[in-house]
C-alpha cells in the first residue's frame, strides 16, 4: 500500500515550520546543482512505510560524510543479525539500459540477536568472516540476486535493470531515456544532515530527450 499522499505533505509542512533554516539550506545547494534531502524525510518514508516480512526492521540512518551510515535488523539464512555499514557512492551510471551504482562499504558490522545456532550465527561469533571485505562475502553467498553484478573486497556494483521487472517497465525505460540525455547523476554523499544529490547538466542531449520524451508520449 502506497504511503498517503496528503500525509506525507502534512509532515513535510510540519517539518519545514520547525526547521526554518532547511529551506535556506536545500536552496544554497541548489545553486550548486545539488539536490539536497534531509535524512530525517527518508526516516520519514521508512518510518511509514508498511511492513513486510522480508524488509529490514529497525533501520536507522546516520550521516557519516562522505558516506552514509545504515543500521537494519535483518534475517540472514535463517539467523537474526544486526548489522550496520557506511556506504560511500563512488560512480553512478544512468541511461535506458543500465542503472548501475558502485559502492563501498566500510565499518561493517554484523550482531547475532538471540539464541541461535545455525552456521551463520557460527561463523560471526567466531569471528570467521572477515568483514573489512564485504565484496568477497557477498560474492559467495547463496541465492545471489540478479542485480548484483559485481563484488570484490569492500566494493559491490548493482544494476537494477539486472532486475527482469525493472527492466521491462517500458514507461520507467521512457522516463531515463528523456532525462539522462540531458541530467545525470554525478554523485551522491552526506553533508551535514543532508543526502547531497550532485546533478551534472549537458544541453547536447535535448534532441535526444525531446525524441524520447515524443516516443514516451505516444506510448
Amino acid at each position: 500500500m502506497a504511503l498517503p499522499l496528503r500525509a506525507a505533505l502534512r509532515s513535510a509542512g510540519r517539518f519545514m515550520v520547525k526547521n526554518p533554516t532547511t529551506m535556506l539550506s536545500m536552496a544554497r545547494h541548489a545553486l550548486g546543482m545539488r539536490v539536497a534531502v534531509p535524512l530525517d524525510a527518508l526516516r520519514w518514508f521508512i518510518a511509514n512505510t508498511p511492513p513486510s516480512k522480508k524488509a529490514p526492521q529497525d533501520v536507522t540512518i546516520t550521516p557519516r560524510p562522505p558516506a552514509i551510515g545504515l543500521g537494519a535488523t535483518v534475517d540472514l539464512m535463517g539467523t537474526t543479525v544486526r548489522a550496520g555499514a557506511s556506504i560511500r557512492v563512488d560512480q553512478i551510471e544512468v541511461t535506458d539500459a543500465a542503472f548501475k551504482v558502485t559502492l563501498r562499504l566500510s565499518d561493517v558490522t554484523m550482531k547475532v540477536l538471540g539464541e541461535s545456532f545455525t552456521p551463520v550465527a557460527g561463523l560471526i561469533k567466531s569471528g570467521a568472516l572477515d568483514l573489512s571485505k564485504p565484496g568477497n562475502l557477498a560474492k559467495f553467498m547463496p541465492k545471489r540476486p540478479p542485480i548484483l553484478i559485481e563484488a570484490h573486497d569492500d566494493i559491490i556494483v548493482i544494476d537494477l535493470m539486472q532486475n527482469p521487472k525493472f527492466a521491462a517497465n517500458d514507461r520507467v525505460r521512457g522516463i531515463l531515456a528523456t532525462l539522462t540525455p540531458v541530467t545525470q547523476v554525478a554523485g551522491l554523499s552526506t553533508e551535514g544532515d543532508f543526502l547531497i544529490v550532485q546533478l551534472r547538466v549537458s544541453p547536447f542531449g535535448i534532441p535526444r530527450a525531446l525524441n524520447a520524451a515524443r516516443a514516451l508520449a505516444a506510448g
